[in-house]
């Protein structure tokens, strides 16, 4: 093989290759519009800018926080020119703090953002829409949050302990002294954990702190060495003087200080609770994951008695309330422990008509037992990634209404592709508003297939 030339050099197609900006560059910057993050949009040199903090028809003043190729993440750290869609935001850390993104942001126009972020995933991805747009279901834009975790790390070059959330795009924490978020028992619990997270002798030894609130309100502490004895006891009594649960968790799964803990939350329409243990997933917003809960069943439909099917059923949040109305319901979820949970929920809510088992949802359905006989209906609330591979079965179990919650637009277009390739028609699609102040967005569709 011929050796080749080091003396040759080529030019690339696009021309000469543009200067790499630097990390920490200012750049002042009039903002164009809003991608379906929530960050502006600029346009400098042929580059494209993604500022966080920033609203069409603006004028501000960014740093850079990275920046590969053409396309520069940055961080807006003045307003010359405010849009008029702007309003101050009420949390103190909100410009800085990675939780929330879009606090300077009306809660209607979020909701507009999440609405247009959704039609054009499926117009773009799927080429379809749905022949009725659902209204948005939405809660209280601030004090939603019943679940939230707290990052810990000593700072041993300072000597000083920071708690907080992660700044945006970045690893740095930002200390906090109130969160607006957080439902209302855990605002009035963060004055006293921080105090007494600041009274350790060891704080090293604290990986991160979670917070609960449903049926009882609890702290979990994620410790990585063992805690002191004196720390223990400085966490115990707090919790005792606040009270709400103390749970550990060190090398295994989280324990509670005393085995007659127990945790929940309820769906009072349905009658129901629903026990849980923390590093169980559970929706995070109560008013809108009832809401969610309620339309799904609208929108399924089930008549007493018909086979629905529930896949990635989790504890049991919808198949509970479709057993509740008279479905025999068959749930299916891949982790054990949930499985085991979501079929004492059902025991001790009195339901006998809501069957769990546990299964590798990427796998055939054919081989299943369970999916035998066919159903009247299809829910699914698939993690992020999607379910493909469940979708393409979709046809084989004979349900002529498949309701789909997504907490991604992108792989709900895709799978909403696959569903119209197997004779579904988009009937219906709506946002559901989980997480106001974030560009998070959660959606709900509904196909039907005629007979």
């Amino acid at each position: 093989m011929a050796k080749r030339s080091g003396g040759l050099r080529f030019q690339p197609s696009g021309g000469e290759k543009k200067p790499q900006i630097p990390t920490g560059k200012k750049q002042r910057l009039s903002v164009e519009r809003l991608a379906n993050d929530g960050r502006g949009i600029a346009f400098v040199d042929g580059r494209t800018w993604f500022v966080d903090g920033a609203l069409p028809g603006e004028e501000v003043d960014a740093r850079v926080m990275g920046a590969r190729s053409q396309i520069v993440e940055a961080r807006s750290e003045r307003v010359l020119a405010a849009s008029a869609q702007r309003r101050m935001e009420p949390c103190p850390h909100a410009r800085v703090c990675g939780g929330c993104n879009l606090q300077h942001l009306s809660a209607a126009d979020q909701l507009a953002l999440k609405q247009r972020s959704l039609a054009e995933q499926l117009s773009r991805l799927a080429g379809i829409e749905p022949q009725v747009w659902a209204p948005p279901l939405s809660g209280p834009e601030f004090g939603y949050r019943r679940r939230a975790r707290l990052a810990v790390r000593w700072d041993n070059k300072a000597r000083r302990l920071d708690v907080g959330f992660r700044a945006g795009a970045s690893q740095d924490i930002v200390s906090i002294s109130e969160c607006h978020v957080l439902v209302q028992p855990l605002q009035a619990l963060l004055p006293a954990l921080l105090s007494v997270l600041h009274a350790l002798d060891k704080p090293q030894a604290i990986g991160h702190v979670e917070l609960f609130s449903g049926t009882a309100d609890a702290v979990l502490v994620r410790h990585t060495a063992a805690l002191a004895e004196a720390d223990l006891q400085r966490l115990t009594t707090f919790a005792q003087a606040q009270g709400v649960q103390l749970w550990l968790q060190g090398e295994g799964p989280p324990q509670p200080l005393d085995a007659a803990y127990a945790l929940g939350y309820r769906l009072p329409a349905w009658d129901l609770e629903l026990a849980w243990r923390p590093g169980d997933f559970i929706q995070i917003n109560a008013p809108v994951n009832e809401a969610m809960v309620a339309q799904a069943l609208d929108w399924l439909a089930p008549e007493a008695g018909e086979r629905v099917l529930d896949l990635f059923c989790g504890l049991g949040n919808f198949a509970l309330p479709l057993a509740r109305q008279g479905a025999q319901v068959v749930a299916v979820e891949g982790v054990d422990e949930m499985v085991e949970r979501a079929r004492t929920n059902a025991a001790r809510n009195g339901l006998v008509n809501a069957h769990f088992h546990q299964a590798d949802l990427s796998k055939p359905l054919a081989e299943a037992q369970w999916a035998e006989g066919g159903f009247a209906a299809v829910l699914l609330d698939p993690p992020r990634d999607g379910a493909l591979e469940l979708v393409r079965q979709m046809a084989t179990l004979g349900a002529r209404r498949v309701v789909y919650v997504s907490c991604n637009p992108a792989t709900l277009a895709r799978d909403a592709a696959e569903l119209v390739r197997q004779g579904y028609e988009l009937k219906r699609a709506g946002v559901l508003d989980m997480f106001p102040q974030t560009a998070h967005v959660e959606a709900m569709a509904l196909f039907e297939r005629s007979v």
